[in-house]
């Protein structure tokens, strides 16, 4: 098993690609720190992978002290960290004129904010096992879409964060990599479609310049990802950002003439 004895704290891990890899990382022989703040959805994570292999800390990131309770938590639960992954973020979304200094802060505070505050307050654990910290960016992090301003900027700040501490962390042997996610149906992004009023089958109608490979990305393709970022497996490698996308993100041309060929085909 490629995670064997690792011990791995996930943020935001009772729903989506969050509890995804929980689980895939469960398979794979970690102990999981489950993280999120709907204690029913987090009990009942840590009960299916089995009291033995996880905990559940319920907290809100928005809070300052949030981050190091959870590094407490998984020190008091399994006596080490090996790994520390920043999922959770805010994707609330807001065009410009709807981007207030509240709304612009609450979102860095969980996006940028804790990210920092967590890796600050396990940075000691983590050098002691040679950890690794992987951050769950987003491919919008390069430049965004409207509705989505301060969540973009966010991103941006997270790859400038994974590349500081990871020269930062370097001489201690704490690796610090991201992944920026591409496109993925998840059940929120499925929920959020279906309410800005897309049809039942709308993950099956989009183009092929969006889906080159006829269907968008899993949660189940990203966690399989992830693996490599957190096990012995990417080291010694770090302040790597990679888009997880299937397309190249920086310099595309939506193929545009494929997609005509594809309706030809299809009439």
């Amino acid at each position: 098993m490629r995670l064997a004895g690792k011990i791995i704290l996930i943020t935001g891990s009772t729903t989506g690609i969050g509890a995804t890899m929980a689980r895939m990382f469960a398979r794979e022989g970690a102990k999981i720190v489950l993280h999120g703040r709907d204690p029913a959805r987090g009990g009942a994570l840590a009960a299916e992978l089995g009291v033995e292999r996880a905990v559940f800390h319920q907290g809100d990131l928005a809070e300052p002290e949030c981050p190091s309770r959870l590094v407490q938590a998984a020190l008091g639960a399994f006596g080490r960290l090996d790994a520390v992954v920043n999922n959770a973020a805010l994707t609330t979304r807001a065009h410009l004129a709807d981007t207030d200094a509240g709304f612009f802060d609450t979102i860095m505070a969980v996006n940028l904010r804790a990210p920092l505050l967590l890796i600050r307050a396990a940075a000691d654990a983590l050098a002691d096992t040679h950890g690794a910290v992987l951050n769950i960016g987003s491919i919008l992090a390069h430049c965004g879409q409207s509705n989505l301003v301060a969540y973009s900027v966010s991103k941006g700040g997270l790859m400038t964060l994974t590349r500081n501490l990871a020269d930062t962390l370097a001489p201690r042997r704490v690796r610090v990599n991201q992944i920026n996610v591409g496109w993925t149906l998840t059940e929120n992004e499925f929920a959020v479609k279906r309410s800005d009023g897309l049809p039942e089958n709308w993950p099956e109608t989009l183009p092929r310049s969006v889906v080159p490979s006829g269907a968008l990305l899993q949660p189940d393709d990203i966690a399989r990802a992830a693996i490599y970022w957190v096990s012995d497996e990417s080291r010694p490698i770090t302040g790597t950002v990679a888009d997880c996308e299937q397309y190249p993100v920086i310099g595309r041309i939506p193929n545009q003439e494929g997609d005509e060929l594809d309706q030809a085909e299809q009439g």
